[in-house]
């Protein structure tokens, strides 16, 4: 039976719930800032004014791009990382990316790090479509996420408790799910911290 992002939502809620203060703590990877800074030159050289981050976590990421002038929602679907986000000056609302509750076409740019790979595969495509949904025709989408070999569930040593879901896409699924719903500008792997890191630079 193939798991649906109603089945784990509520277990990833409570991990997340949990994990507010040590994210804020943890210093970001080398390569993770490369590849958002890379993302906020490219967003400069087309013009983008707005962004909308899916599942901002504590809102480190959304604060950078609103540093470098872009007006920025964050959203996430833990009302914690929500609260964390609104306390560093962000718009920061509570936001199921399969069901967004935000104008159609009101961004110029997305950006999504590390959190598309906790929705099932057989959510993936209402999870994109919604994300195209809400760019404005040629809006970019930087969408960041650990790949593997295919499998889906939940990692059993996750350090977050309760243990959370992953779907570990390989290059060729992701490639097949992001093609449905946007022109792929950029695709690279990177070694990221235990798995690899697939970096999707997408075009409405």
């Amino acid at each position: 039976m193939n798991p649906r992002f109603d089945d784990v939502a509520d277990d990833l809620r409570a991990a997340y719930a949990g994990g507010v203060g040590w994210r804020e703590s943890t210093p970001k990877a080398a390569w993770k800032l490369a590849e958002r800074a890379a993302f906020r030159d490219r967003l400069r050289a087309a013009g983008a004014r707005s962004l909308v981050e899916i599942g901002a976590g504590t809102g480190q990421d959304a604060l950078f791009f609103q540093e470098h002038g872009l007006d920025v929602v964050a959203t996430d679907f833990t009302a914690e990382m929500v609260a964390a986000c609104a306390a560093k000056g962000l718009e920061a609302q509570v936001m199921d990316v399969l069901a967004p509750d935000l104008p159609p076409e009101s961004f110029d740019a997305a950006y999504s790090l590390n959190c598309l790979l906790h929705v099932p595969n057989a959510d993936l495509p209402t999870a994109l479509a919604s994300v195209r949904t809400l760019l404005r025709p040629g809006g970019l989408f930087f969408l960041g996420v650990y790949g593997g070999d295919g499998s889906e569930g939940v990692h059993e040593n996750d350090r977050h408790d309760p243990p959370r879901f992953f779907s570990w896409r390989t290059d060729e699924q992701l490639l097949a799910y992001a093609g449905e719903h946007f022109e792929v500008v950029d695709f690279h792997v990177l070694d990221g911290d235990s798995h690899p890191f697939q970096s999707l630079t997408l075009r409405r």
